[in-house]
């Protein structure tokens, strides 16, 4: 078994369990915690690799700030926090640098990977938290097909979340195996030349049947068409997370963010597609159910 697969093999059922156990709902708020921090460290670390000097103390205090108001926020209260918190964001990254009394050019660039850094990583990341924790909706016992239903929390966060994973992690499998097996006309030869039209095809066709797996399985809640549409969706989000990462890598010239996980890289490698499928899982499901 490859690296790949023994990552996997640990990483999932953790998961998992702090989705669908009641009692292990704050496990999954420490994994979005650690997992954002790690990331977001890992792309300031690319960030110097092309001369900036991203401000670490305020970075991490507005993550911190972030999760505090997508924790405990109601989505009234994340439309009015966040966009307060990105303003004094950008104001304390500014003077920061201002005090240091850094060139011009040398400020734009340092404000520029600490803001980005903030918004890219731990303001799209953390609508997963918002997912985890606010959206409490309970579906009547006999929706569903859970196995040990008396076990599982049945609220709309967990059926969303495992959808959501369920939907991306089958985008990924499909897109790795078909490339590998069919690959030959490439995707974006300039950003990642391993990447190709046959294994984004496979991707494709993974996430819609997992998305229709989910519907049948445990969550007949979100109809059948809506699944499909949203994986399909999520599927495009996530082949340009994954390319727009590569650029990152690209520009900064390095393989991966890290070699924190073997087989997959740095936290930030693995987040790549997620981060820009959390904001819309959040807001689809904030109209969808509304």
């Amino acid at each position: 078994m490859n690296s790949r697969l023994v990552t996997a093999a640990i990483a999932l059922p953790v998961l998992i369990a702090s989705i669908i156990f009641p009692p292990l709902k704050i496990l999954f708020v420490v994994i979005a915690a650690a997992a954002v921090v790690v990331a977001l460290y890992e792309f300031w670390f690319l960030a110097k690799r092309v001369g900036a000097k991203p401000d670490v103390v305020v970075g991490y205090a507005a993550v911190a700030a972030l999760f505090v108001i997508f924790f405990f926020g109601q989505p009234e209260l994340v439309f009015l926090y966040v966009p307060l918190l990105v303003a004094m964001l950008v104001g304390a990254a500014l003077a920061a640098e201002m005090l240091r009394g850094a060139p011009f050019d040398k400020m734009m660039l340092s404000v520029g990977a600490t803001v980005l850094g903030v918004l890219y990583v731990a303001f799209l990341g953390g609508h997963l938290l918002a997912v985890r924790t606010g959206f409490t909706q309970v579906f009547p016992p006999e929706a569903g097909y859970w196995v040990g239903e008396s076990l599982i929390d049945k609220t709309l966060s967990t059926h969303l979340l495992a959808y959501f994973f369920l939907v991306l992690m089958g985008s990924d499998t499909g897109a790795y195996y078909t490339g590998r097996a069919f690959g030959r006309h490439k995707l974006a030869p300039g950003v990642s030349p391993g990447k190709t039209w046959e294994g984004a095809a496979g991707g494709m066709a993974a996430s819609l049947v997992a998305a229709a797996l989910a519907h049948y399985w445990f969550f007949p809640e979100l109809g059948l068409g809506a699944a499909l549409g949203l994986a399909a969706v999520m599927n495009v989000l996530g082949v340009v997370g994954d390319l727009t990462e590569s650029a990152l890598k690209r520009g900064s010239n390095a393989k991966d963010a890290a070699q924190i996980l073997p087989g997959h890289g740095g936290l930030l490698d693995r987040l790549d597609s997620l981060l820009f499928n959390a904001p819309l899982i959040y807001y689809f499901s904030l109209y969808y159910w509304r």
